[in-house]
């Protein structure tokens, strides 16, 4: 199971939020880069990049910084926050990122997300961030009435590389990944799953090494790194086995 670094950045800085509330921010370090040469230097695979404030924007707002790791790191980079448009699609790509993170648009425009399925296969991820069962969009400021299983039951069959779940209530909470709602989700589909939200230490890195054979690929993990709560070399050590 990939174990995969968070980088979330607002304000061209590295934070996390607080069950994606914009209000509770924590800055974790001022130079997004550095932080990501650091999680290449302690093994890591692959980097998870958000532009929160694309998120709300609807359109990149972080583009400097990313263009930055992309240049300074060579681990592959999926990259999600307001993508919303084919053009912001092929500059990723062209761009060097490997995978783009699709969360709103999934939900609000499937003939973008199928044609961008169809153009880059393998490429493209579908982001679901939910909370009490249901679909949150626009950088998770307006709730849906569709559960996860549903919206993802639209693109099934359209060659997406990989869902990631992040359960909103748990995010940068370190309460614990949601392991029931992961696996269900997971057991549901035949795409890989990415677990997101709530890692709070070793203990749910092993439970989610539990469930790994109902399709979960990887974890995304953010304030338990940053907090020092665990290490990257200790969580990729127990996602081993």
């Amino acid at each position: 199971m990939l174990i995969i670094p968070a980088i979330d950045l607002k304000d061209g800085k590295c934070v996390r939020l607080s069950q994606g509330d914009f209000g509770r921010v924590t800055v974790y370090a001022d130079d997004p880069v550095a932080m990501a040469r650091s999680w290449q230097e302690q093994g890591a695979e692959r980097i998870h990049v958000v532009d929160l404030d694309g998120s709300l924007a609807g359109s990149p707002k972080n583009l400097e910084r990313i263009t930055a790791i992309l240049r300074e790191v060579s681990l592959p980079i999926q990259v999600g926050g307001g993508i919303r448009k084919r053009k912001t699609i092929d500059m990723y790509l062209d761009m060097g990122v490997r995978w783009v993170v699709l969360g709103t648009a999934a939900q609000r425009d499937e003939k973008l997300v199928r044609e961008a399925c169809h153009a880059y296969e393998d490429s493209i991820i579908l982001g679901i961030d939910a909370e009490n069962g249901k679909v949150a969009v626009q950088g998770w400021t307006e709730k849906t009435s569709e559960s996860p299983e549903a919206l993802v039951k639209r693109y099934e069959n359209e060659g997406l590389a990989a869902i990631i779940y992040t359960d909103i209530k748990r995010d940068g909470m370190a309460t614990g990944v949601n392991i029931e709602a992961t696996k269900a989700l997971a057991e549901s589909v035949s795409i890989p799953v990415i677990a997101s939200g709530g890692v709070a230490g070793v203990d749910d890195i092993k439970r989610l090494v539990d469930i790994e054979e109902s399709g979960i690929a990887g974890v995304i993990v953010g304030k338990a790194l940053y907090s020092g709560a665990i290490t990257l070399r200790e969580a990729i050590k127990a996602a081993a086995g």
